[in-house]
């Protein structure tokens, strides 16, 4: 989704990361790789854990997975299993 940012602001998608690292950890891995869309910290994993990313608050990383939430917070699709290269093709055709 990096590379395709065009894409997603086209679609009027709205890109938001969460991860169990800190600020910083954050703020250093979207530097370095270039990553334009905001992280969120989950470092007590209540996001990891709501979301079906983490079974308990003791897990080292969150599963890769997605969710799809309209303007009034609804939950659209889920996505359990996300392959990066194909995932934005998937949501968008989705999402038709």
């Amino acid at each position: 989704m990096r590379d395709r940012q065009s894409e997603t602001e086209a679609a009027g998608l709205e890109v938001l990361g969460v991860s169990f690292d800190s600020v910083d950890e954050n703020r250093a891995f979207a530097e370095k790789f270039d990553f334009p869309f905001r992280l969120l910290c989950d470092t007590d994993r209540s996001i990891g854990m709501a979301y079906a990313a983490a079974r308990s608050a003791d897990e080292g990383y969150a599963r890769r997975i997605s969710y799809v939430i309209d303007e009034d917070g609804k939950v659209l699709l889920v996505y359990k299993k996300v392959d990066p290269k194909e995932h934005l093709d998937r949501i968008l055709s989705d999402l038709r």
